[in-house]
């Protein structure tokens, strides 16, 4: 008894702290090549992509930004968060967060490292610490060397809005750095997730996919005609609601219920996470995870934060159904017409307008007008009006619409040909397309603002 009272200070002084752990850990993680090789790709292999595609005769229009990959540098690293949204970020995590646990457990260390570091709390704090560290490296990267890429190949212009509004180089700047800061919270959660299917699931492969597979999840879900209350509480909606950055004014609502959600779900995982480990039985060597403990612990309490989530945004926001209805449709079609009209006058060289002169509107209608005008479909039909100082007769345009559950949309000008059909303009960066012939758009599913 006595010798163990005067070890213990000896016992104490040899504790590792919380921060060496988190060096070790750190360490651990990088010399990994699996790691090095995530570090270099997402470093590089932005800038060379976002280069290579914006001096292509072809663009990935289908992607958003992506038809102005030409004019600005700014379009490259939207079109990479895009890309990184769906597929390079929760593979990031996956690969990170996913394994961060679960190594151990293959490897057989945990035995080691509970000697040496002698607190399971301060070995969580280490490893979810160091595994952060990584992920907000690799996404910088993926950041930063998209946007040196597009500024190096296409230079410093004006970007165009989502609403058809020219956004300065500076404005557009701060804007892709928000959203790329917005998207560090789904990441967190899908982190955060990673951890827990490390932590429950021990040494099977599905702890290493469960971020992955719940990204997929949340993917073929917003491609659903789900409920706006639905579809924001799902944990990867700030991938999406960032667009709504890049109209005027921004529509901040969708977005900021997104990111907070994605937060909850990054808390609560983690903490979920932290549970299982500190009460795990680390002097049994078999016991590394089980298929029971990971639905009764990680799955079902996740499942119930998700009905939570849309109950308290249902009750919370004045969106109903699907959030797409005609006059939302209408609004966003004009507004973008309008100021993509100007647009194209000053690079037309002809007479300078304003909105207010103007005064576009559009009418709407779904399916030809034999379905209710609301919801995502590719059959949205919109004919837009507008009047030019000093001409009795008002102006018309016809577009072909395909609206998203989402809330975006691709109009298509269906004439006449003078107006919106396809034809090269002389812009400062060189000849493209006319700004009227297909543009991108963005319905808010929860209140429009009138801008």
């Amino acid at each position: 008894m006595t010798a163990t009272v005067a070890d213990a200070p000896v016992a104490d002084a040899r504790r590792v702290s919380v921060a060496r752990g988190y060096r070790f850990e750190l360490v651990k993680l990088v010399s990994q090549w699996r790691i090095r090789l995530l570090v270099l790709a997402c470093w590089i292999a932005p800038a060379l992509f976002v280069a290579a595609v914006s001096q292509q005769s072809s663009l990935p229009v289908d992607t958003l930004f992506g038809r102005w990959m030409h004019a600005t540098g700014w379009a490259g690293p939207l079109v990479t968060l895009g890309f990184a949204g769906t597929w390079a970020l929760p593979l990031v995590t996956s690969v990170v967060a996913g394994d961060v646990f679960a190594s151990e457990d293959r490897l057989g260390t945990w035995r080691h490292l509970l000697v040496a570091v002698r607190s399971p709390r301060r070995i969580f704090a280490a490893k979810a610490l160091s595994s952060l560290t990584v992920i907000l490296l690799l996404v910088a990267g993926l950041a930063g060397s998209s946007a040196v890429g597009g500024l190096v190949a296409v230079g410093d212009q004006p970007l165009v809005g989502l609403d058809g509004h020219l956004l300065t180089p500076g404005e557009a700047a701060g804007k892709v750095l928000l959203a790329w800061v917005c998207v560090l919270a789904p990441t967190l959660a899908l982190a955060a997730v990673g951890l827990l299917g490390s932590v429950a699931l021990g040494r099977s492969p599905m702890g290493l996919l469960l971020p992955a597979l719940v990204a997929l999840a949340m993917q073929l879900a917003q491609m659903l005609p789900l409920p706006v209350a639905v579809r924001l509480a799902l944990p990867g909606y700030a991938f999406i609601a960032w667009n709504g950055l890049f109209t005027g004014p921004a529509q901040l609502g969708p977005l900021l219920i997104g990111i907070g959600v994605s937060l909850l779900w990054a808390v609560t995982a983690t903490a979920l996470a932290y549970l299982l480990f500190v009460r795990r039985d680390f002097t049994n060597p078999t016991e590394d995870g089980s298929g029971r403990r990971a639905v009764t612990v990680a799955v079902l309490p996740l499942v119930g934060l998700l009905a939570v989530t849309a109950g308290v945004v249902a009750a919370g926001t004045p969106a109903t159904g699907s959030g797409i209805a005609r006059e939302k449709v209408e609004r966003s079609v004009a507004t973008a017409f309008a100021h993509l009209y100007r647009l194209q006058t000053e690079q037309l060289h002809r007479p300078d307008v304003t909105e207010a002169q103007l005064k576009a509107t559009a009418t709407c209608n779904k399916g030809g007008g034999k379905l209710a005008a609301e919801g995502p479909g590719n059959d949205w039909r919109c004919v837009v009006s507008w009047h030019l100082p000093d001409v009795e007769a008002a102006g018309t345009a016809i577009y072909q619409l395909d609206v998203t559950p989402d809330g975006r949309f691709v109009a298509d000008g269906d004439g006449p040909k003078e107006v919106n059909g396809y034809f090269l303009v002389r812009t400062p960066t060189g000849d493209a397309p006319n700004p009227l012939w297909q543009f991108d758009g963005n319905v808010e599913l929860l209140h429009s603002t009138k801008g």
